[in-house]
C-alpha cells in the first residue's frame, strides 16, 4: 500500500506532462500536425485532436469563414463551432489567442437561409476560451428568435477577454450548466435588422438565462454597449444570476443613437405576465453588485416585473431614462406592484429623467445610497462626467479601464456608494 501512495503523485505529474500545445491559424490546414511551423486551420479540427488540459493556441489574423466550416445543423440551429469535447476538473481543454496575437473569427458569409445562427455553441464542460473577437455572426430568420455569438449550455466554463461584436447575434447566451464564468468580456454594436420588425429587440448583450438546477452562473467585469436591445438580460432565468463589476452604455440604440430595442442597461428579472406553471417558485433572487449603467435607452437598473426582490448594492447610474426602476408582481403574478424584498445598498444615480421608481420604500432596506433626488449633486460633484472613456481599451491583464467618471469628489462619499467604492476582488481567471 506504500509503495502504491508513493507511486500515486508520480502518476499525476506524469499525466500533467502529457498535456499537449496544439496551434490554428487562417492559413492553417487540417491535415497539418497543429504545430507551431504547421498550424491547423479550424478550431474543430483542434478540438477532435485535444484532451483534458491540453491547450489550442488561436494565433492572430481573421478567420474568414465560410458556409463549409458549419460543425452541425440542429433543427432551426446552425452551429459553426460546436464544442462537445470536455476537459475535467483542474485539466480544462483552453482555446487561447496566442501571446499577444488578436484573432477575429468573421462569420459574415454563414449566412443559411430560415436558421438561427450560434456561431460558437459550447455543451461541453472545463472548457476555457480566452482573448479573441466573433463578428459578423448572422441572422437569416424571420419569425421570433435569435442567433448568438456564443450559446453556453455547459458547466465549468470560463470565457475570458472575448469581444462579440459588429453582428446582428446576441453576444454570450448561457442557458444551462453551473458554475460558469463570463469574465472580462465585451459586447457591442449587435442588432438584429432581419427578424421580426427589424428593431433588434431580441439582441442583448449578455443574457443569462440558467435552466433549473443551473447554479453559480457568474458575468464579471464585462461591458455592453451599443445593443439593439439590453445590456444585460436574465428574463427566463430559473436560478440566480449574479452582476460584478459590469457595465453597461447606450443599449437601445443604434451607433447615431437611433432608437432600437428595449434599451435596458440590467434587466435583472423576469416571468412577467408568464402563466405560473411556466414560473419558478420561488423565483430566484438576482445579484447586482459594483455595476455601472450609462444613458440606457430606457432604464440603468431594472427588476423587470420580477416575483421576488434582488440584491443591489454599489451601483451607478447616470442619464438613463429610469436610473433604478424596481417594478415586480407579486408570487401569483397577478399585476404590477411597486417592488418590495429589495436590498438596495450603497447605489449613487445622477441625472436620471428618474433616479428610482417603483420601489415600496417601507418594505425594502435601503442603506447609504446616494440618488440625486436626495442629494443636492451637480456636474462639479464628480471628477469626470465623460462617458466615452468608459468604452475604451481594457488594461493589459484585461481589467475594465481605469476611469474617474462618476467618482465623487467628496472622498467619503466616494468610498461609501456606488461602483467607485465596490468592495469586490479584481476580475481574474485562471
Amino acid at each position: 500500500m506504500r509503495f502504491l501512495v508513493l507511486l500515486l503523485p508520480l502518476a499525476v505529474g506524469v499525466a500533467g506532462l502529457r498535456a499537449k500545445e496544439l496551434f490554428v491559424a487562417p492559413d492553417g490546414s487540417d491535415e497539418a500536425p497543429g504545430t507551431l511551423a504547421r498550424p491547423l486551420g479550424g478550431l474543430m479540427k483542434a478540438q477532435a485532436l485535444a484532451e483534458p488540459g491540453d491547450t489550442v493556441w488561436i494565433r492572430g489574423g481573421v478567420y474568414k469563414l465560410k458556409p463549409d466550416r458549419i460543425a452541425r445543423e440542429h433543427r432551426v440551429w446552425t452551429y459553426i463551432h460546436e464544442f462537445r469535447k470536455s476537459g475535467k476538473p483542474g485539466q480544462p481543454i483552453r482555446y487561447w489567442a496566442y501571446q499577444a496575437e488578436k484573432p477575429i473569427f468573421d462569420c459574415t458569409d454563414v449566412n443559411p437561409p430560415g436558421r438561427r445562427i450560434n456561431a460558437f455553441q459550447v455543451a461541453g464542460s472545463w472548457l476555457h476560451f480566452r482573448g479573441f473577437e466573433v463578428i459578423g455572426t448572422q441572422v437569416n430568420f424571420k419569425g421570433h428568435g435569435q442567433s448568438c455569438n456564443f450559446e453556453i449550455q455547459g458547466g465549468h466554463n470560463i470565457l475570458e477577454r472575448l469581444a462579440l461584436h459588429d453582428s446582428q447575434a446576441i453576444g454570450v447566451y448561457l442557458l444551462g450548466g453551473s458554475d460558469n464564468l463570463i469574465l472580462n468580456c465585451d459586447a457591442y454594436r449587435n442588432h438584429d435588422f432581419t427578424s421580426e420588425d427589424g428593431r433588434g429587440g431580441n439582441v442583448d448583450g449578455f443574457g443569462g438565462h440558467p435552466s433549473k438546477g443551473s447554479m453559480n452562473n457568474v458575468f464579471r467585469g464585462c461591458r455592453a454597449w451599443f445593443n439593439s436591445d439590453d445590456g444585460y438580460d436574465c428574463i427566463s432565468a430559473w436560478e440566480s444570476v449574479r452582476f460584478e463589476g459590469c457595465w453597461a452604455m447606450y443599449n437601445g440604440y443604434g451607433p447615431k443613437f437611433e432608437k432600437r430595442g428595449d434599451g435596458n442597461g440590467f434587466k435583472v428579472g423576469g416571468f412577467g405576465n408568464a402563466p405560473l406553471h411556466g414560473v419558478p417558485d420561488p423565483a430566484p433572487r438576482h445579484v447586482t453588485e459594483g455595476c455601472l449603467a450609462v444613458r440606457n435607452k430606457a432604464s440603468g437598473f431594472y427588476a423587470n416585473h420580477h416575483l421576488m426582490g434582488g440584491d443591489w448594492s454599489f451601483n451607478s447610474a447616470y442619464r438613463n431614462a429610469n436610473d433604478f426602476n424596481f417594478l415586480m408582481r407579486p408570487a401569483d403574478n397577478s399585476r404590477d406592484i411597486d417592488g418590495v424584498g429589495h436590498r438596495v445598498t450603497a447605489n449613487l444615480s445622477y441625472r436620471g429623467l428618474r433616479d428610482f421608481t417603483r420601489l415600496d420604500v417601507a418594505r425594502c432596506e435601503l442603506k447609504d445610497n446616494a440618488f440625486a433626488s436626495q442629494r443636492k449633486f451637480t456636474d462639479a460633484s464628480f471628477e469626470s462626467l465623460d462617458d466615452p472613456a468608459l468604452t475604451g481599451p481594457r488594461q493589459v491583464d484585461g481589467s475594465l479601464p481605469k476611469v474617474a467618471f462618476l467618482r465623487p469628489v467628496d472622498s467619503a462619499l466616494a468610498a461609501q456608494a456606488g461602483y467607485t467604492a465596490y468592495p469586490g476582488s479584481k476580475p481574474t481567471a485562471k
